[in-house]
């Protein structure tokens, strides 16, 4: 296989900020595999809270490029477990697992979803991420994206009266991402005041290791509660399973769409709800996304409606939230840039 690599800088249309950091921009390393006049392409976004920038992923994976051109592809699976043990992160190993699944459907000449056996013909609407900020920029926001369902990122002291200001000018779904900076009793407290005002569930409302906070929480929170910084690999799925109602798999944390798939089949038998979500990808992360859509229950894959500018096509969301996939295989990615 030909192996390129390359990072970009996308800039974001407005200030992204959750309870503990804020960004106008955001790196990215874009993945390509080459072979029979076929590529596929893979991407991981830099993230400071797991550690990870987009120089460390290009020196990870540049440390195995003979491997890699050597490689003798046949199918992402198997690729998977080749490239999990040479000691990369799992940042790395989702850009690489990415493309070599993008390559390996058009290869084929078929999206994922069919190679999966799945139907496009039902699936859940992506959430719209409203970034925490001022009452009067995050109306804004709202108001220049009417969305049926809005994920409102908090972690203040005055939650529950953002929510009802933001609910004054929508009558949009309300999803909440507190992104671990809410205590078990805050938790408690604030779910009856939520689910008021239209909230559907609180995503990751404690620490990631608050496991004593979030069985107190599963018993008596009126809202259901999603793990994210909670549910990181496939080992999380079954703690998570006692403690949280659903889990949020992000594709860059636990290594790509390969174990992505054996977390929505573990979670399922778990009885969890599955919802998938993004790092502020481009199009590339997103159309991956995407190919897991009629496998879940809700998605956040709104990354690249977040950006000023794309560097790549593949599925395209509607304003309405409806996905327009396209005619190439694999995730159905062409880089522009």
């Amino acid at each position: 296989m030909q192996l390129v690599l390359k990072k970009f800088t996308l800039k974001l249309k407005h200030t992204f900020s959750i309870s503990r950091e804020s960004h106008d921009f955001q790196d990215t390393l874009i993945v390509s595999l080459s072979e029979n006049g076929q590529t596929g392409y893979g991407e991981a976004t830099s993230n400071p809270y797991y550690g990870t920038t987009a120089e460390q992923m290009i020196a990870e994976i540049r440390s195995i490029e003979k491997e890699l051109n050597n490689y003798a592809f046949t199918d992402p699976l198997q690729f998977h477990s080749f490239i999990t043990k040479m000691g990369l992160s799992n940042f790395a190993i989702c850009a690489l697992d990415l493309a070599a699944h993008d390559l390996y459907g058009k290869l084929r000449g078929k999206p994922l979803y069919q190679i999966w056996n799945t139907s496009i013909s039902k699936y859940p609407t992506t959430n719209y991420t409203i970034g925490l900020d001022t009452v009067e920029k995050m109306k804004a926001k709202i108001l220049e994206k009417p969305w049926p369902n809005d994920k409102i990122k908090l972690g203040t002291e005055t939650d529950v009266a953002i929510i009802k200001e933001l609910r004054a000018i929508t009558n949009a779904v309300f999803r909440i991402d507190a992104n671990c900076a809410w205590s078990a009793k805050e938790t408690i407290f604030n779910a009856p005041l939520l689910k008021e005002l239209g909230v559907e569930f609180l995503e990751q409302p404690l620490k990631a290791d608050d496991w004593p906070g979030m069985e107190q929480v599963m018993h008596h929170s009126v809202l259901p509660v999603i793990a994210d910084e909670s549910c990181i690999t496939e080992e999380d799925v079954d703690k998570c399973a006692l403690h949280f109602n659903g889990i949020n798999i992000k594709l860059t944390k636990c290594g790509g769409l390969t174990p992505a798939l054996r977390m929505i089949a573990k979670g399922k038998e778990l009885g969890l709800k599955i919802m998938v979500g993004c790092m502020t990808e481009s199009t590339v992360g997103i159309s991956a996304i995407a190919q897991l859509l009629p496998q879940l229950d809700y998605v956040d894959m709104d990354g690249a409606l977040l950006l000023s500018e794309d560097i790549a096509e593949g599925v395209r969301i509607t304003a309405q939230g409806k996905v327009i996939f396209p005619e190439l295989g694999g995730s159905g990615i062409t880089l522009t840039k």
